[in-house]
């Protein structure tokens, strides 16, 4: 060990120079930053800070698949909750509304049949609505999506025996993100 260079220094002057380099960086991370999404990459929220409250009514259902309406709205609830900065209210409270109505509910095969069975071994259960977000201060569509899709997949092969609603569940989770998704501001 060389007796004119202290060991301690030489840590210290390492440590100072790590910090250093951290801070700069942490400098030049958030001055890419924008506020604008359109900008930059942003740590802002991409939903509009104009709305405080949305009222989030029961979908309409005019499939052949009974119940789903009321979990599809809870979905979409939980979804505003977990996702967005607004409040649930009542319709009659509510600054904006989503209303919609669940069109159709097919199943799509996806794989093969099982070779002993000669049973489906996975399905797609695809979801297609109808939704607006209206501003209900001035009647103004912020945003209305036709046709829209979702789907989630399930095995009813024996073995996994999976149950349609498993299926039906997770189109129904997907189809909640994806709504509350599109309800983002415009990139």
């Amino acid at each position: 060990m060389n007796p004119f260079i202290h060991p301690m220094r030489t840590q210290n002057r390492a440590m100072r120079t790590l910090q250093s380099l951290i801070s700069i960086g942490v400098l030049l991370l958030a001055g890419a930053c924008s506020n604008d999404p359109r900008q930059g990459y942003t740590f802002a929220s991409s939903y509009d800070s104009g709305v405080r409250t949305i009222a989030a009514p029961t979908f309409d259902n005019t499939s052949f698949h009974h119940g789903i309406e009321a979990l599809l709205t809870e979905a979409i609830v939980k979804e505003i909750h977990r996702s967005t900065p607004w409040t649930v209210v009542r319709t009659d409270a509510a600054e904006t509304t989503l209303r919609g109505a669940i069109t159709d509910v097919t199943m799509r095969r996806l794989g093969g049949s099982g070779r002993e069975s000669g049973l489906v071994q996975e399905l797609a259960v695809v979801m297609s609505v109808d939704f607006e977000w209206v501003d209900n201060r001035s009647g103004t569509t912020l945003v209305a999506r036709r046709n829209y899709k979702g789907a989630g997949t399930f095995t009813p092969a024996q073995g996994v025996g999976e149950r349609l609603e498993s299926g039906e569940q997770a189109a129904i989770e997907s189809l909640a993100r994806d709504i509350v998704g599109e309800l983002r501001s415009q990139w």
